[in-house]
């Protein structure tokens, strides 16, 4: 028997779906997700006040129904569904519920108002927010050989890997169409199929609403030429090992998982529609009022962490509005979101 039939070689999407989510996977770790690595959500409570403000936009557009649902993928430890849920006016919060999606156990003192799935819901109304979900949905790696021929990567659990059999059926189609690799030896590619069923399935379970994917993200005009795949552990950048030790990521194809009527733009313009400049305050207040100017100077800060260039601000948001053709979208926020911003105007 092969070393390949007795399962010590597999493809890269079988090897990290275990070490993620199996038995010992890495995000069943009781550490969560923060201790390893720093996301939006975990730079400051201004990214889920600016999702907050993006749910009542929503809520206007679909005329207040009497529950709202927020349903936020990979929710880690629910950090993002309880901000969101506490930055919500009054009136708004009444109304609405919130789903959290994630592998691990709920943890004790949530809050009561968030249902903990493991699995997205069907039939909501409202928004469904994944941050940092898509780079985690396990894929294959491609790898061009010699001879120019794309073929699957194999890999070992101790990170080894080899080349196996060429790239065939609908995962060298989805290559073609959105990761053409050139017949030079080494070129790698992620083949993002996985992420685009995933997309569509979480989709699927919005009735009427908005769905929106935050991600690193590439475009098929600029797409790696040796792939991005990685690993972190508490805090740091590390080989992509799947062990069960490090968490597993790839930047996200978004333009490939859109589905028709869906927009990509950077989290800079987005948070920056919601309200998230970034802008320092008058200096005038620091000898007026001193402790205000204190908070917002670190608000500020924040502020800016969330939008930089190279940064948090160059991820790609993907918006998806779900039978909304009939709703009121000068009151919802997907308009100002989908109007570009000239470069002049970004300063």
């Amino acid at each position: 028997m092969t070393a390949e039939a007795r399962g010590d070689w597999q493809g890269w999407r079988a090897a990290a779906e275990d070490a993620l989510y199996g038995p010992d996977g890495f995000y069943r770790r009781p550490e969560g997700p923060a201790g390893h690595f720093r996301t939006s959500v975990h730079a400051s409570a201004l990214f889920a006040g600016a999702v907050a403000r993006l749910l009542c936009r929503v809520d206007e557009a679909l005329g207040r129904p009497a529950e709202l649902g927020f349903v936020d993928m990979a929710a880690g430890r629910g950090e993002l569904a309880a901000g969101v849920l506490a930055a919500l006016p009054s009136e708004v919060a009444s109304r609405a519920r919130g789903y959290a999606v994630e592998i691990a156990d709920r943890p004790e003192a949530l809050d009561h108002r968030i249902e903990w799935l493991a699995e997205p819901p069907k039939g909501i109304t409202g928004l469904l927010f994944a941050n940092e979900w898509l780079d985690n949905v396990p894929l294959e790696i491609a790898e061009t050989d010699p001879e120019g021929v794309p073929r699957r990567v194999l890999v070992r659990r101790d990170g080894r890997e080899r080349l196996g059999e060429p790239v065939s059926g609908a995962e060298a189609d989805w290559l073609a169409r959105w990761w053409p690799l050139p017949a030079e030896e080494g070129v790698r590619a992620e083949i993002g199929l996985p992420r685009d069923e995933a997309w569509a399935l979480a989709v699927a379970g919005v009735e009427r609403g908005l769905a929106v994917a935050v991600d690193y993200a590439h475009t098929v005009d600029a797409r790696p030429p040796f792939g991005t795949l990685t690993g972190f552990r508490e805090g740091r950048g590390t080989a992509p090992v799947p062990d069960g030790s490090c968490d597993i990521t790839a930047h996200v194809a978004l333009d490939a998982c859109a589905l028709p009527g869906g927009r990509v733009l950077t989290q800079r313009d987005a948070l920056r529609a919601l309200g998230i400049t970034g802008a320092r305050p008058p200096l005038a207040l620091a000898s007026t009022q001193p402790a205000a100017y204190v908070r917002a100077l670190a608000s500020a800060g924040e502020a800016a962490e969330l939008t930089a260039p190279g940064g948090l601000g160059d991820f790609g948001w993907l918006l998806q509005p779900v039978g909304l053709a009939d709703a009121p979208f000068e009151a919802l926020l997907v308009e100002a979101l989908l109007v570009d911003v000239p470069d002049h105007e970004e300063q």
